[in-house]
């Protein structure tokens, strides 16, 4: 089974591991918070066509990593992510509201995210070796050229 998901004119592996926090870093996603947080991420990211593969709501902070298609970007899906979950915890948890220091925004700014694929070091090793090919061919061929030789032989 290969690693790469496929679609109508691309074949992709776009995985990523996205950190965010709530405002101010409070320590508010527990007991039912939290697991409406982790609900709401599943029930949004299967409405995306975004495939979880790890998901950790922690106290103060969430972990992701998702395979996001390629149609859309980790911005597009973080905002829709954070936007939603916000809109339904303040509902579903009137209380939330009535902090002075939310000021309606439930999420701090911003997120961390990395990407997740061949390590740097397998990559710089294969960059390397395609170095070395047209190197290697062309000593090859003027050595069959030295030799009344084809390459195809």
């Amino acid at each position: 089974m290969s690693r790469f998901e496929k679609a109508s004119h691309v074949i992709w592996h776009c995985q990523y591991h996205i950190i965010w926090t709530p405002k101010c870093r409070f320590r508010i996603l527990k007991d039912n918070v939290g697991k409406e947080v982790y609900r709401q991420i599943r029930i949004l990211c299967d409405q995306l066509k975004i495939q979880i593969v790890e998901l950790n709501v922690q106290i103060d902070h969430v972990h992701l990593l998702v395979k996001i298609p390629p149609r859309l970007s980790v911005s597009e899906v973080m905002g829709h992510l954070k936007g939603r979950t916000a809109i339904r915890l303040f509902n579903k948890f009137p209380y939330l509201r009535k902090h002075k220091l939310w000021g309606n925004h439930f999420w701090a700014k911003g997120y961390c995210v990395d990407t997740v694929g061949v390590n740097a070091e397998m990559i710089k090793k294969y960059l390397i070796t395609i170095e070395l090919q047209p190197v290697l061919i062309t000593e090859l061929a003027s050595l069959a050229c030295e030799c009344n030789l084809s390459i195809t032989d």
